[in-house]
């Protein structure tokens, strides 16, 4: 009776315990400098773990796992901890979603973590620490050549990062790119990074150039530029010392913004400015060129209307010509030859037009003007282009003559251009047939019948397999070997995720097969399991020996050839115990 009740009450036991799977954070509001340890906890041993994807937020550490297991007073518990440490990107409140994992067909996942990160706080120094901090040592600038331009007047951004010869630099990312809204810009491309030396703060410092670019506000006023950040990776020196007499070393990370910028942009000034004046600012050269003046009937001449010089070459509009009736002329092809440097743009722009005569005679092409601003003298400045002459030696004479209300021959050929338009029609009824009665009606009035006993025979049948635990197990654990293997083959290059994929394929495997659990995936079962099921003796030692291997040479050094002669040894063994069992 006293056995049969112990036995009860185990049970009983088991059926109280549940499965708990939770995400812990050391804290929920972190500084925009500080980490953030996060742990997720089960009290089973989980397969297929899945991590979130941590937006916001950079993996610098982990993951480690961790597994413990004891027995108090006859009762047993078990743990195992997956831990990452993570440095956030940006402020704000930032959601850590949820992680995953499977346990006996099922899938359990974390609830979602809400952190709350601000600005970098200040972090409490020892006193009797008299090692070097990045903290005064690295510096981001930008240098604006001029904070108080004309409306699209050049201007410069350099940023610089400065950075004391007491520490030194293994990398950096940007964390948040310049904007420079109401500005044209262009990005100018810097070849290769290399360290100067340079004045800082009154002592010498060495600086990269990181960036460079020019912009042209396209508006008055006060206009923002927003910074850039950094993310550092530094090597700081301490006041320790190795055993050989020499400075022990540390890596340090270090955020860095080159802070807001503010330019004040001038309004061109209203007097003296030419009412044809389109924008342009800087100093041109305006020219009107034909490419000839005499022309035979059914030839054409290209006018080519060009601006050079130095300024906002691409933000502005190069004046139309004008042209007689006589003349055809087609729309304009536009290009460039522009080229933009920390001095700003230079070089020309055109618009060439194709104009075809219609009649023999002389036609003028009216003299065009282009007004521009002149940075230099601060006043506007006009160019007036001379008239061209266009002499058509030959062909039809323009006979063109002011319409006249009277004109009896054109009412004749407004007449002799409508005749053949009939005013009269005979159309007919298009032939019609009534939908009731017909075989389309029919169909569809008893197509419900038809469908209704295969809509019964497939309810049945999908209950059926619902109903079938064990073989949808076996299909599920199926698909995820098949999913774990194709993931190892994607994986290849990239050793770690390569064996944990491998790994989950072949124990997925052997669940779908062996039609067991985790928990029973000890060496000598699966070697009896297998061998009971008539399998080669030679297949299972290998089957074992890759399971183990796969451990091993996460962490182990190895080859791409390597690998790969992993990967064909696990999908032929595959392939021989899928035969064999």
């Amino acid at each position: 009776m006293r056995k049969y009740l112990f036995l009860i009450l185990l049970s009983f036991q088991g059926l109280l315990a549940q499965v708990q799977f939770e995400a812990r954070v050391s804290k929920t509001t972190l500084g925009l400098n500080e980490r953030l340890r996060i742990d997720f906890i089960m009290n089973i041993d989980g397969d297929n773990f899945i991590q979130p994807s941590f937006d916001g937020f950079r993996i610098i550490a982990g993951p480690s796992q961790q597994v413990s297991q004891s027995w108090v007073n006859g009762r047993s518990s078990f743990e195992k901890i997956y831990s990452y440490y993570l440095l956030p990107n940006q402020k704000g409140n930032l959601v850590i979603k949820q992680a995953a994992i499977e346990y006996n067909g099922q899938v359990y996942k974390t609830s979602p973590v809400k952190i709350t990160v601000t600005a970098a706080i200040e972090e409490p120094k020892d006193p009797n620490d008299t090692s070097i901090s990045a903290d005064d040592n690295l510096y981001l600038i930008a240098d604006i050549s001029k904070t108080n331009p004309y409306i699209n007047e050049p201007i410069t951004v350099v940023y610089k990062l400065y950075f004391s010869h007491n520490i030194g630099i293994t990398n950096w990312r940007e964390l948040n790119k310049p904007k420079y809204n109401d500005f044209w810009s262009q990005n100018i491309d810097i070849k290769q990074l290399v360290a100067e030396e340079g004045m800082f703060k009154g002592e010498k410092y060495r600086y990269i150039v990181l960036r460079k670019t020019v912009l042209y506000p396209q508006k008055t006023g006060k206009l923002n530029i927003e910074p850039l950040s950094m993310d550092i990776d530094v090597q700081l020196p301490t006041n320790r010392r190795d055993m050989f007499g020499r400075v022990v070393i540390t890596e340090g990370n270090k955020r860095v913004s080159a802070g807001a910028k503010t330019i004040t942009v001038r309004q061109l000034p209203e007097a003296g400015k030419p009412e044809d004046f389109t924008g342009a600012v800087g100093n041109f050269d305006f020219k009107v060129t034909p490419s000839k003046t005499n022309l035979k009937n059914g030839e054409s001449l290209d006018l080519v209307v060009s601006v050079s010089g130095k300024g906002n070459m691409k933000l502005f509009n190069l004046p139309k010509p004008v042209v007689p009736n006589a003349l055809e002329m087609y729309d304009a092809v536009h290009t460039d030859q522009v080229n933009t440097s920390l001095a700003g743009m230079t070089g020309k722009i055109s618009d060439s037009y194709t104009i075809v005569p219609q009649y023999k005679g002389n036609y003028p092409v009216k003299p065009m003007r282009f007004s521009y601003f002149d940075l230099s003298t601060g006043t506007y400045k006009t160019i007036n282009s001379p008239e061209i002459m266009i002499n058509v030696l030959d062909g039809p004479t323009d006979t063109r003559t002011t319409s006249n209300p009277n004109n009896t021959k054109s009412k004749s050929v407004i007449a002799e251009q409508f005749k053949y338009v009939k005013l009269a029609t005979n159309l007919t009824p298009v032939k019609r047939t009534d939908f009731f009665g017909s075989t389309m009606f029919y169909s569809l009035l008893f197509l419900p019948f038809l469908i209704l006993p295969i809509v019964i025979l497939l309810k049945k049948k999908k209950e059926a397999i619902d109903g079938d635990v064990v073989g949808n197990r076996i299909r599920r654990n199926n698909k995820l070997a098949k999913k774990y293997l194709s993931e190892a083959k994607k994986q290849i290059n990239n050793k770690e995720l390569f064996y944990v994929a491998l790994e989950k394929a072949m124990h997925n495997f052997l669940k779908a097969k062996l039609h067991i659990e985790t928990s029973e995936m000890s060496k000598d079962n699966i070697k009896e399991l297998l061998l009971n099921k008539n399998s080669d003796p030679d297949a299972v030692a290998d089957f074992i020996a890759l399971t183990e291997n796969c451990e091993v040479a996460r962490y182990a050094p190895s080859s791409s050839a390597s690998i790969q002669q992993d990967f064909d040894k696990a999908v032929s063994i595959i392939s021989v115990l899928e035969k064999q069992i």
